[in-house]
């Protein structure tokens, strides 16, 4: 048996999403052979070629375009020969290949579209005259979000740079609009996905085909591609997985997603593909039985691989180079997220903490709670290294442990590591000034939390288990060593009123304002199905809108809370003063003017 594990597209174009470097580690390790394919990034890189922009350029001077976009679709449509000569220069300058061409893109002049461009005062403000490098990044991703505009609006609405039919696929309770999608015909996109999917397949001959789909935006290119094998590869397996089919299928009943795929696997996936392939008692998976109807093989099956025996991930067949750094923004905390190639990989299973009412906290990758000795960890750390020749990492745990992160800072020293990281964390008085001090000379560069609602009785209600008073010390504690933090903040939880949203606001400004913090993002609260406040919503105040069970995907739930203000009024106020604050402005603006 020989499986060949996919992330169909698309994800983030600056590194992979690591969830198939996982699994290749593990089941080679078992002496299964198991090859992988980013899929996404390798689409992303045929795009961004002259001959595909000139493809792209051709079908869109076809189109009307109208409404808002269309006047800059036209600015750039007249620009063809701008943006074919140029693309692949762009390419190779995010990809970091040739940085010469900083100068020339970090100048305003260069480019076409200067009705894209901001205006030269909030350009002075952001990058001044010495951040010529990250103006260059940033000129040259508005350059690649045009190409990426150009598709959107001439040849497939659901296409994004790094997400594909996110909107079709979210909260999809209902299979047919996809399936309606993917019974049309494959657009330019989806014929380029296709034939590098073909290349590898004639490369590698799997018996199986792995989809790991952690997002709703990959979940349309993973059945596209699926579609593809069963009509010419009849007799290959099909399985799917991730991120997005745990949290989301998890209730499927509608038997049509096995028109593409064989088999459904839930949680972490080391067992579960491991018995597939071995021919060994399956565990949480779902097929078609003898009758057409969904079965359900050992779903809850708690039987997993101890974190400390999942292995190094392995990198064989992820294409580094290919990679590109983007800046959507100047401020270099949330530039963490789109620029740099980080090596992912976790530092602990499951959430240590496991009791915030907001959090899906009765979902395996968050309950169930499994450490490693700091060795190991570093010992795989190591084994990436050396397998890319790169030692930034980013540990996506839902929250490190702090135990952890103090035995790993002392194990990276004391083994004398050249590595820099970044981390999620809570906001927990177990980080002290010692254990932040340590974590700075580890390496560690920025770290990002759930702040969530900066008031008392709300912070209460979640079960955060941390205070305001305690934060604020927290934050001081990793300001003093130099560690940059971004904040994750929510508005809307059941019984929250205007009042503490406008103190939590205040508290996020002095936070700022005081440089405890670098950046920060609102989301609304979402009442989901695995979390306690979406089992329980009575003891928050709140109550189920009635609906039915949605045969395919279920995930939010809607809901009701008497004496509950129109949240949706609030949204552009909250993100209007997090933008001037992360920028260092407003900070003398009373809250409730961001409002009005």
């Amino acid at each position: 048996m020989h499986l060949l594990l996919i992330t169909p597209p698309l994800t983030q174009i600056n590194t992979a999403y690591p969830a198939t470097e996982q699994l290749t580690g593990y089941l080679r390790g078992k002496g299964l052979q198991c090859d992988q394919m980013d899929l996404s990034i390798e689409l992303i890189n045929k795009i961004l070629t002259r001959e595909c922009v000139s493809q792209i350029f051709d079908i869109a001077e076809g189109v009307h375009v109208s409404g808002k976009k269309a006047i800059n679709i036209r600015i750039i449509l007249s620009n063809k020969d701008f943006y074919t000569k140029w693309v692949e220069p762009v390419k190779k300058f995010l990809q970091g290949h040739d940085s010469t061409f900083a100068r020339l893109f970090a100048n305003p002049q260069f480019w076409a579209n200067q009705k894209r461009l901001p205006n030269p005062e909030d350009m002075e403000w952001d990058y001044g005259t010495s951040g010529t490098f990250n103006q260059a990044q940033y000129l040259c991703t508005l350059f690649i979000e045009d190409i990426g505009n150009v598709i959107q609006q001439c040849i497939s609405p659901h296409f994004e740079m790094v997400r594909y039919a996110e909107k079709l696929c979210h909260s999809l309770s209902d299979f047919t609009p996809l399936d309606e999608e993917l019974a049309k015909e494959p657009n330019l996109i989806d014929k380029w996905m296709l034939e590098l999917l073909e290349q590898k397949i004639s490369e590698t001959k799997p018996t199986h085909l792995g989809l790991s789909i952690p997002f709703p935006g990959n979940l349309y290119g993973g059945l596209r591609c699926a579609q593809y094998i069963k009509q010419k590869y009849p007799e290959m397996h099909i399985t799917m997985g991730g991120g997005y089919v745990s949290t989301e299928l998890r209730q499927l009943a509608d038997p049509r997603i096995f028109k593409y795929v064989d088999t459904i696997t839930f949680d972490d996936g080391e067992l579960p593909l491991e018995r597939l392939l071995t021919g060994g008692e399956l565990i949480r998976t779902m097929r078609l039985d003898n009758n057409g109807q969904v079965e359900r093989i050992n779903i809850d099956s708690k039987e997993n691989v101890a974190f400390s025996e999942i292995g190094t991930p392995c990198l064989d067949g992820i294409h580094t180079e290919m990679y590109l750094d983007t800046a959507d923004s100047a401020n270099p905390m949330q530039q963490l997220w789109s620029n740099g190639h980080w090596n992912k990989m976790m530092l602990a299973h499951g959430c240590y903490w496991a009791k915030c009412t907001f959090c899906d906290t009765t979902l395996d990758y968050i309950c169930r709670y499994d450490h490693a000795p700091a060795s190991i960890i570093a010992d795989r750390m190591e084994g990436i290294i050396k397998q890319t020749g790169i030692s930034g990492f980013h540990f996506v745990d839902e929250a490190a442990p702090p135990a952890t992160l103090r035995s790993l800072s002392e194990e990276i020293l004391k083994r004398k590591m050249t590595v820099s990281y970044w981390t999620n964390i809570r906001f927990e008085s177990a980080y002290n000034n010692e254990l932040c001090f340590l974590m700075a000379q580890s390496g560690c560069i920025a770290v990002s939390g759930g702040i969530e609602v900066a008031s008392e009785r709300v912070l209460k209600l979640i079960n955060k288990g941390i205070s305001v008073k305690s934060v604020r010390e927290t934050l001081r504690n990793f300001a003093n060593n130099g560690i940059m933090v971004h904040a994750y903040l929510m508005y809307g939880f059941p019984s929250q009123t205007e009042k503490e949203l406008y103190e939590s606001l205040d508290t996020v400004r002095q936070f700022f304002e005081e440089g405890l913090i670098q950046s920060a993002f609102w989301h609304r609260y979402a009442m989901t199905c695995h979390s306690i406040s979406g089992q329980e919503p009575q003891q928050f105040g709140a109550k189920h809108i009635p609906q039915p069970t949605g045969t395919f995907a279920n995930n939010e739930i809607p809901f009701t809370c008497n004496g509950s203000p129109d949240w949706s009024r609030f949204e552009r106020g909250l993100n209007l003063a997090t933008y001037n604050y992360m920028r260092g402005a407003g900070f003398d603006v009373p809250v409730k003017q961001w409002f009005r």
